[in-house]
């Protein structure tokens, strides 16, 4: 044995040579055993008798490039190992001797490739090439070939370490494609390992490569050359949604949506206690991602091949050759930095496709979660903090993607770093590494501290968003009550709660950054001390490889601190949505019982028959399934509700009238008793829920449209008169929540809806007490008693007496339960006064017996009024909601001074200040090594003690550390002070903005510039900016040192800049718009969101959860249509950045080769600057295309500010007045209308016209009149809501429009026609009320009494 291995390796031994392994062993272990393993894998495989049980892919399933790929590869490998052979033969041939492990590295590197030829052709060969374990082999191969390459690059020659190189990127590539081809055709998804992880859905690849394939060649592909032509639209014009490029088809919504919901609902059936969201992103994406690691770990080492290749060409130079190894090294520096660049670009490509496919996935998750679980189970969850789920926790959760590659990544970054400072400096690399194991400790201290703060701050965010919403929804009634500062002064309180841990994280990511940007200084400085002092002579090979090492680290060790937050907040993000995810869906079917002793249902199902709703024994409650404490609204319920019968619900307020809908809708949890309805179900809430849309959008509600049916429905609820009038009749928009509807034809247009839809059982919640007494009888009689509804089974909750009367059975409720329960004819009017004293119809009569003395002169007659008179338009516009604007062009210089303005001048110089001192000190720091190596190596009359020059790196270390310190606090107090004066003017904004803004703005774009917009502010832009800044000066840095030391890169610098500039230019001008449209098409998913959280009972009601959905899908698609297509438009950047860098390193390159020659008339210097010069020439490539990229992301992210800026330049309400009124003011209550005359928008007919009347004080007076009469407009007109035209208002004889708006308010008293309760405990209404509403006690003694739409009866009790 002995003799056989001495003739293997006759000149080394065959293990362990004293320091290593033995060349001898690295060949025949690494090289030839690997590929003698391979060939017998892929002969074993192909003589397989079972291979009749495998498939023969089709042509078909393959595309044109991944053909030419799988055979080039191979061929070109074949070629390589026979052009190494021929150089072995001509080296023996030379009487150089040639290891026999040499020769078999060869022989068994051309077998490999010839059998893999071979086996490509056979029957077979896609079973045999494809097969699993070969294809996880092939990874571990080229693992072990790039272990390989490193242990030998340095002691090989060039022309060796090029061919080497080759042979190992290779097999790299190989091992990608086959692997990529093989999760990309469904072909391969046959085993039972695989099924879990790629049976649901298609992978990664597919939709890139099927979609795009077919419209451009592979090299399009790897350039992104198909992003030109919307290029080429964004530089001549405003980009539209058709300009933006094809959605692949594994990117849509629709099918990322089934891929996640399978996988959630695999969690929910195997860990029904605790499922999670994560554990299903792996099981849908999982495998694919992985993929994407390999392509990471190979895109990592090969960054490494700069440093070593740096090395190389210094000592080099140092030696003074004139062979022509000089220029291999020079061009193979540029040749590694192109293939860095694809590999990057297209590792970024394919997990930015995967991101979106999460953030797809999440957000059609959540949507279809909050369509389907009921209000009991929600209310776990604040509409804030659902409406946070979307906005913020699907961003972060996605953002894990990054964040979990790069937790192994960077390390793996680090530890390769440390290796080859090992082969640099010895151990006194131990130095630089005892500061960064010193500070893992801190830092993971650091990271528990910025978890508990986000966690805090998410909390604060969304109670913050909560009442935001409150505020924006229930605008008009707080600015009638005067209460607008009071809940904005709340909504601040909240706010300054979550600056206050939005500030805590912030410092502490400043520390973080502070620890970690300055590690490479004091590894330096450690490093190169402890090599001098070890009595070792510093060169410049070793010193400018170990700096350009030290820039490698600069990457991995600042982002680690950002990686470690970005993989907490996922972390805890996932874990909100988890539990949102979880909440169980309740609806309840024929048979359904609850778990209480009750199962009457099964065992008599007979008796349901012929029964539109039957309650047996219910008792409900609000509570949700997980709280112990039951407060049960229904309590021991029995109804039977015949079909076809029309039920009258009666009873108090409060008495669980809507709640027993409610129950037989199955939004309230059944805590015992039976439930049942079989039949399709219509509902018109209390509140009626009206859509962003066209009238006949809201009436059909996803339903085919049937001319004859819509038109008897219209007539039937007395709307067709009202359409007709509109400008562009059942067409006309309708604003968010029916702004520009009055409350009567809000209620009305929910009737239609119901009406249309012909459902079995219509639910009906006090329909009629938004109408007046005309129009509500023509509705109980043409519609709810109508031949369209006539044989529906009807369930009315109203005060009405003719629609009790005329009821098949009344239902009297009190205190949850059912009091009495008969027909019409033996429930007596009298006891209904118990509860209601006065209905609508008596007291019209008592008034009209009253001998009032009301005087009322007005121009208008006083004669009842024709039909043609009393309708009138809406009293709003009917094309109220305006298109969101967005800019063009380029973001101003004045939004960046805005910006500035917010941070502080003061913070903004010391900002730019700090950070230019701390790149000088790191440029003084690499100066100051260079003069140290040239002082060393030369003369000896230069020479300086050792002590002297680590005093002068140890002065430049301390000031860097400071600048450091500096800059990141300083950023992050600037960055906290500009978001809170953001936040604070735009809400002061906002605010005092008039009511008329916020009929013509949906409420999701206003909350869209308060959550994320407001959020990018807050975290996002500080952050880019940061980079921006730092990536800045680090490039002025490297361009003044590459002009000081190569004097001809000053002729490379103005082509460069032109190039550079054309470039940014034409990216530029198309980043912006897709900024802008990104934002736009953003803005239609948080509207139907918060819509579909407002009417989710009334969907689930109608069952068009699929229909809401669907149109959920279309936002979702466009957002992703302009995301994919910034996301290709970025990458096209990168790429040609990339490229350009490593033409330029290449130049310099050459440069100091052809300089060392001497056959130029200009010194290149000494050799420690060509060491920085070179050193500082390879981190170009990443600073270009990260300077740009910042530069770019920051303009993006300026957007925000921009369309902040946009709502702080909105009209305001004029607060100004001559006239201050004194706390007893009005003391008679005589109210004046001169000729009044109010358009709510210019193109409109007017509201009121010149109409005039006087109240005398002490009068009780009712404004009656039909829906759209003007009702509201004499409230709108009288509370400064809306400016008049023409005319005057007069209250006690002072003109209003004299008095402060917010003070006339705040001394009248309203109850308005919608109701209002905000979110809290019951105990703070009436607190808030004493606070709000003390100061207008005196007003409630004056007889005069400003009630709009209010029954008389309630009247009391709220006056």
């Amino acid at each position: 044995m002995d003799e056989f291995l001495a003739l293997i390796c006759p000149n080394s031994p065959f293990v362990w040579d004293g320091e290593r392994f033995s060349d001898c062993f690295e060949d025949i272990v690494l090289v030839f055993a690997v590929n003698i393993v391979t060939v017998v894998m892929i002969v074993v495989l192909g003589f397989n008798q079972k291979i009749g049980r495998g498939f023969r892919l089709s042509d078909s399933q393959m595309t044109l490039p991944e053909k030419f790929v799988l055979n080039l590869i191979p061929a070109v490998g074949a070629c390589l190992s026979i052009v190494d052979l021929i150089f072995l033969w001509k080296k023996d041939h030379n009487s150089h001797f040639v290891g026999y492990h040499k020769w078999f590295n060869s022989c068994s590197e051309l077998i490999l490739w010839i059998n893999i030829i071979l086996f490509t052709k056979c029957a077979s060969s896609h079973y045999i090439v494809f097969n699993r374990g070969l294809c996880f082999w092939w990874i571990l191969k080229a693992i072990l070939a790039v272990f390989y390459l490193m242990t030998k690059f340095s002691s090989l020659k060039v022309s060796v370490c090029i061919m080497e190189s080759l042979v190992v990127l290779l097999n790299i590539s190989f091992s990608i494609a086959i692997n990529v081809i093989r999760i990309k055709i469904p072909s391969f998804k046959s085993s039972l390992l695989e099924d879990p992880l790629l049976s649901n859905g298609v992978d990664l690849e597919e939709g890139g490569y099927n979609d795009l394939g077919n419209n451009g060649n592979f090299w399009d592909l790897m350039t992104f050359k198909f992003i030109t032509p919307v290029m080429n639209h964004g530089v001549i014009k405003q980009l539209d949604p058709e300009d933006l490029l094809p959605l692949p088809t594994d990117i849509g919504p629709s099918s990322c949506h089934d891929v996640i919901l399978s996988c959630w609902q695999a969690q929910l059936s195997n860990n029904d206690s605790n499922p999670s969201l994560f554990r299903a992103l792996c099981s849908a994406y999982g495998w694919p991602y992985l993929c994407l690691g390999l392509l990471k770990v190979i895109n990592d080492c090969i960054g490494f091949a700069g440093p070593l290749l740096l090395n190389k060409l210094i000592q080099f130079l140092q030696q003074g050759s004139v062979n022509l190894d000089g220029y291999l090294l020079a061009l193979s520096l540029g040749l590694t930095s192109i293939i860095k660049s694809f590999l990057d670009t297209q590792y970024t490509f394919h997990l930015s496709k995967l991101k979106l496919k999460l953030r797809s996935s999440i957000m059609t998750l959540i949507y279809e979660k909050c369509l389907r679980v009921n209000l009991a189970e929600r209310s776990k969850f604040t509409n804030g903090e659902i409406q946070t789920f979307m906005s913020v926790d699907a961003d972060r959760t996605v953002n894990l993607c990054n964040s979990f590659h790069d937790m192994w990544s960077l390390p793996l970054q680090i530890g390769v770093a440390l290796y080859l400072l090992y082969t640099q400096v010895k151990f006194a690399f131990v130095s630089g590494l005892a500061i960064t194991i010193l500070l893992i400790p801190v830092n993971k201290w650091i990271s528990q501290l910025i978890a508990r703060a986000t966690e805090q701050m998410m909390k604060e965010k969304d109670e913050r968003i909560r009442r935001t919403g409150e505020l924006l929804t229930y605008i008009r009634t707080l600015k009638m009550y005067g209460w607008e500062l009071l809940f904005s002064s709340w909504l601040m309180d909240t706010r300054s709660l979550e600056v206050k841990h939005l500030a805590t994280r912030k410092y502490l990511d400043a520390w973080c950054v502070f620890f970690w940007a300055t590690t490479p200084t004091l590894f330096s400085l450690f490093t190169f001390g402890l090599f001098a002092l070890m009595g070792h002579e510093l060169d410049a090979a070793m010193v400018f490889t170990c700096l350009a090492l030290f820039n490698t680290l600069i990457s991995p060790l600042n982002s680690f601190p950002w990686v470690i937050n970005g993989l907490i907040d996922a972390i805890i993000s996932s874990r909100r949505l988890s539990r949102f995810l979880s909440c169980p869906e309740r609806k309840f079917k024929v048979g359904d019982t609850n778990s209480s002793p009750s199962s009457f249902l099964s065992k008599q199902p007979d008796s349901v028959q012929g029964l539109g709703v039957f309650i047996q024994d219910a008792c409900c409650t609000w509570s949700s399934s997980e709280e112990q404490a039951l407060n049960l609204v229904l309590n021991h319920v029995t109804l039977s509700v015949s079909q076809g019968s029309f039920v009258a619900v009666i009873g108090e307020v409060g008495s669980g009238k809507s709640s027993l809908l409610y129950s037989i809708l199955g939004e309230m949890q059944l805590a015992r008793g039976s439930v049942y309805s079989n039949e399709s179900i219509a509902y018109v809430p209390q509140v009626p829920w009206i859509l962003s849309g066209t009238v006949r959008d809201n009436i059909l509600f996803g339903k085919s449209y049937d001319p004859e049916r819509y038109t008897d429905t219209l007539q039937a609820c007395a709307l067709d008169v009202d359409v007709s009038m509109m400008v562009r009749g059942d067409m006309a928009y309708i604003g968010e929540k029916g702004v520009n509807l009055s409350g009567g034809q809000r209620a009305r247009l929910a009737l239609a809806r119901a009406m249309y839809h012909d459902s079995d059982v219509v639910m009906l919640d006090d329909v009629l007490s938004a109408v007046d007494v005309q129009v509500a009888q023509r509705i109980l009689h043409n519609a709810i008693l109508g031949p369209l509804m006539q044989r529906k089974t009807r369930l009315l909750c109203t005060h009405n007496i003719q629609a009790i009367s005329s009821a098949d059975m009344i239902v009297v409720m009190d205190k949850g339960r059912i009091k009495w329960m008969g027909n019409s004819a033996d429930f007596p009017i009298s006891s209904y006064t118990e509860f209601s004293p006065l209905n609508e119809i008596d007291s019209a009569l008592h008034n009209h017996r009253q001998s009032c003395s009301t005087n009322l002169s007005s121009k208008s007659k006083e004669q009842s009024l024709p039909n043609s008179d009393i309708v009138h338009v809406l009293e709003g516009a009917e094309e109220i909601v305006e298109v969101e604007l967005r800019k063009e062009g380029k973001v101003e210089l004045g939004v960046y001074k805005s910006y500035a303005v917010f941070t502080g001048w003061f913070m903004t110089v010391i900002i730019c200040l700090s950070a230019i001192l701390m790149q000088a000190s790191r440029n003084g720091n690499d100066l100051w090594l260079s003069f140290w190596v040239d002082t060393t190596t030369e003369s000896s009359q230069t020479r300086y003690s050792v002590s002297f020059y680590l005093a002068i790196l140890c002065l430049f270390c301390i000031m860097n550390s400071l600048f450091t310190l500096v800059r990141a606090f300083s950023f992050a107090f600037g960055g906290l002070q500009a978001a809170t004066k953001v936040h604070n003017k735009l809400l002061n904004k906002l605010v005092n903005a008039p009511v008329q803004f916020f009929d013509q703005t949906p409420g999701g774009r206003i909350l869209n510039r308060l959550s994320s917009d407001l959020y990018t502010i807050d975290d996002s832009l500080p952050f880019i900016m940061n980079i921006l800044l730092a990536n800045f000066v680090g490039l002025l840095g490297i361009t003044i040192i590459l002009c000081y030391v190569q004097v001809f890169f000053l002729l490379l610098l103005l082509p460069f800049w032109y190039i550079y500039s054309r470039l940014q230019f034409f990216y530029r001008s198309t980043s912006r718009e897709l900024r802008r449209l990104d934002s736009v098409s953003r803005s239609p998913i948080y509207t139907s969101f918060t819509e579909t959280l407002d009417g989710s009972s009334t969907i689930r009601a109608f069952k068009a959860e699929d229909f809401f959905f669907a149109k959920f899908i279309e936002h979702i698609t466009l957002y992703q249509k302009t995301s994919y297509t910034e996301i290709v438009a970025s990458l096209w950047l990168s790429l040609r950045l990339q490229l350009l860098g490593a033409f330029i390193v290449s130049f310099i390159a050459v440069m100091a080769v052809v300089g060392s020659h001497g056959s130029l008339p200009i010194n290149f210097g000494t050799p420690g600057l060509v060491g920085l010069a070179l050193s500082y020439a390879a981190p170009i490539v990443s600073l270009l295309g990260s300077f740009l990229s910042s530069f770019t992301e920051t303009e993006k992210e300026m957007v925000s500010v921009e369309r902040a800026l946009q709502y702080m330049d909105i009209p305001q309400e004029e607060q100004t007045g001559c006239l201050y009124l004194s706390p007893d003011w009005p003391n008679q209550g005589v109210i004046e209308f001169q000729s009044v005359t109010l358009k709510y928008m210019p193109s409109l007919p007017a509201a009121l016209c010149n109409l005039s009347f006087r109240i005398v004080g002490g009068t009780q007076v009712g404004i009656i009149g039909r829906t759209g009469a003007g009702k509201s407009s004499v409230l709108n007109a009288l509370f400064r809501l809306t400016p008049i035209c023409t005319g005057s208002i007069t209250i006690d004889g002072v003109d209003i429009k004299n008095i402060p708006v917010r003070e006339l308010r705040t001394h009248l008293a309203i109850v308005p026609q919608s109701p209002f309760l905000f979110e809290g405990s019951l105990s703070i209404h009436p607190l808030h009320f004493v606070i709000a509403v003390t100061h207008r006690l005196p007003l409630l003694q004056l007889p005069l009494r400003l009630l709009e739409r209010l029954p008389l009866g309630e009247a009391h009790r709220q006056v």
